[in-house]
C-alpha cells in the first residue's frame, strides 16, 4: 500500500487525507439517483448482499495497485471466501507497480479489466467513459457516497476510510520515560526532545521520500481549519496561503521539527521502506501519517500492542480535529463483459472480505466498528472528525495552471526548509493570483 497513500495524500481528495490512497475529487459529487438500467435486478441483489444470484459464473479481472497482496496470498483468502457465496465465479489479479500513471492508460487502451481501482485524476466527467454506474443499494450507509458520483448516478465506492494521526511505538516512548501520549503541541515538543535525549528519533518525517510531506500542508489544513470546505474558499482570494493559516500552522510545527533535529538525520534521501523497520524496532518514535501505515509497521518487525495511534495535537487546546476521508474508489469497467459478476465482487471486496481491517482502514459501512485496536485508541481521544467533501474542480485548475504543485509534498518541503516562510507563502500567492486571473476566476 506504500504508494496508494499518493491517492489520499492528492490533493484531489476532497479533506486531502490520507494520502495517503486515493480519492478523486475533481469530481462534481451530485445526489444519487436510481441505479442505470444496465445495472441488472440480480446485480443489485448481490450488491446488497442477496444470495438472489448465487448462480453467478465465469472470470473476471481485477486491476491492483496491491502488488503485495497478489504475492502474499492475501487477495486468494478474499476469492476463497467470495466462491463460498458464488462457487461458479473466478476472480483474476494483476497488480500495477506504478498505478497511478499505468491505470491511465490501460482505460484508454480499453484493458482496464473487469474492476479497477479509479485513478484519482479522472475527471467525473470521464466516469460514463470508462465505468459502469453501480446500483444504490450498494451505498446505503456507506462513506463518501457520492464522491465518485455524476449526473446522478455513482461509479465508484471507497475501499476503506482513513484518518490520520500519529503513529506511536510504545516501547519507545517508555524508554524515553514517556508514560501518556501528549494531549498539547507543548506536550509533543517536549516528548520530541526526550525521544531524542534517549536516543531514539523522535519522528521519522520521511522528508526524502517526498509523498509523506502531505500530512504537513494538504493534507491536514482543512482539519486544522475545522472546515471540510475551507479548500473552496481559497478559490475567491488573490492571498489563500499565509503564515498564520492552517497550512502556515502546521509547516511551523514541521519547521520546528526539522530545526530541533527531532526528525531524521538525512533528508535528501528516500528511505521510506526502511524507516518501517526503524519504527517497528524502536529506533525511532513516531510516524505523522494515516492508520494505514499501522499494519505496515507491524508487518516490519513491531508486536501489534507495542504501536499506539492518536490524534494530532496541533495546538494547545486539548481537543482535536481529524480528517477523515477515502482511499482507492473503486469501479467496474465499461468494457467488462460479466458486469453481473464484476458488480459482485466489488459490494463483497469492500464489505465482506477483510480488506479494510488488513489495510488498517476503518470500515466503509458508517454501521460497523474498525477492527483495527489502534483505532479504538485513536477514538478514545474523542476527535472531532472532519469528513471529506469533493473539492471545486477550480482550486485545482488554478493550482496547475500557477504551476504549484500540490498534492505531491514537493510543495510542502520548500516551505520546511524556506529561509522566510512568509516570503515562500507571498511567492506562491502572486502565481496563484496570476493564475485566477489568467483563468477569469
Amino acid at each position: 500500500m506504500k504508494k496508494s497513500t499518493l491517492a489520499i495524500l492528492s490533493l484531489l481528495t476532497a479533506s486531502a487525507v490520507l494520502s495517503a490512497c486515493g480519492s478523486n475529487n475533481n469530481n462534481n459529487a451530485s445526489s444519487s439517483a436510481p441505479a442505470s438500467p444496465s445495472a441488472s435486478a440480480s446485480a443489485s441483489a448481490s450488491a446488497s448482499g442477496g444470495e438472489a444470484n448465487a448462480d453467478l459464473s465465469g472470470k473476471i479481472l481485477v486491476l491492483t495497485h496491491r502488488t503485495d497482496y497478489i504475492s502474499d496470498g492475501t487477495f486468494d483468502k478474499y476469492v476463497a471466501k467470495f466462491k463460498e457465496k458464488y462457487p461458479k465465479a473466478e476472480v483474476e489479479f494483476e497488480g500495477l507497480t506504478n498505478y497511478a500513471t499505468d491505470i491511465n492508460t490501460r482505460l484508454t487502451t480499453g484493458e482496464a479489466g473487469d474492476v479497477n481501482m479509479i485513478p484519482s485524476a479522472l475527471a467525473a466527467s470521464e466516469y460514463p467513459k470508462y465505468y459502469e454506474p453501480l446500483p444504490d443499494s450498494m451505498f446505503e450507509n456507506v462513506y463518501f457516497a457520492d464522491f465518485d458520483a455524476y449526473e446522478g448516478k455513482r461509479y465508484g465506492i471507497t475501499s476503506g476510510v482513513n484518518t490520520q494521526g500519529i503513529v506511536y511505538n510504545k516501547k519507545a516512548f517508555e524508554k524515553a520515560g514517556i508514560t501518556a501520549t501528549p494531549k498539547t503541541l507543548d506536550e509533543l515538543y517536549a516528548d520530541a526532545q526526550k525521544l531524542k535525549d534517549a536516543g531514539i528519533i523522535p519522528l521519522y518525517m520521511n522528508f526524502g521520500a517526498q509523498w509523506p510531506m502531505g500530512s504537513w500542508g494538504e493534507n491536514s489544513y482543512t482539519t486544522v481549519a475545522g472546515d471540510a470546505k475551507w479548500t473552496d474558499s481559497l478559490i475567491s482570494t488573490d492571498t489563500p496561503f499565509t503564515v498564520d493559516g492552517p497550512w502556515g500552522q502546521m509547516i511551523q510545527i514541521a519547521r520546528k521539527f526539522v530545526e530541533n533535529k527531532w526528525v531524521e538525520s538525512d533528508l535528501s534521501t528516500n528511505n521510506w521502506e526502511m524507516s518501517k523497520g526503524e519504527v517497528a524496532s524502536g529506533k525511532a518514535a513516531m510516524y505523522f501519517l494515516g492508520n494505514w501505515v499501522i499494519p505496515q509497521v507491524i508487518g516490519a518487525g513491531a508486536a501489534s500492542e507495542d504501536i499506539g495511534f492518536f490524534p494530532f495535537p496541533y495546538d494547545n487546546s486539548g481537543k482535536y480535529n481529524a480528517p477523515l476521508g477515502g482511499d482507492y474508489f473503486v469501479g467496474v469497467s465499461k468494457d467488462s463483459k460479466n458486469k453481473e459478476l464484476a458488480t459482485a465482487w466489488v459490494n463483497f471486496f469492500v464489505k465482506e472480505s477483510g480488506y479494510d481491517t488488513d489495510s488498517g482502514f476503518m470500515p466503509v459501512d458508517k454501521t460497523k466498528e474498525p477492527q483495527v485496536p489502534q483505532l479504538a485508541e485513536f477514538n478514545a481521544a474523542n476527535p472531532t472528525y472532519i469528513e471529506g467533501v469533493a473539492v471545486d474542480p477550480r482550486y485545482n485548475e488554478i493550482a496547475k495552471k500557477a504551476e504549484i504543485a500540490l498534492g505531491t509534498g514537493s510543495v510542502d518541503q520548500d516551505l520546511i526548509v524556506a529561509k522566510d516562510l512568509k516570503k515562500a507563502f507571498d511567492d506562491m500567492n502572486a502565481k496563484w493570483a496570476k493564475a485566477r486571473k489568467d483563468l477569469g476566476y
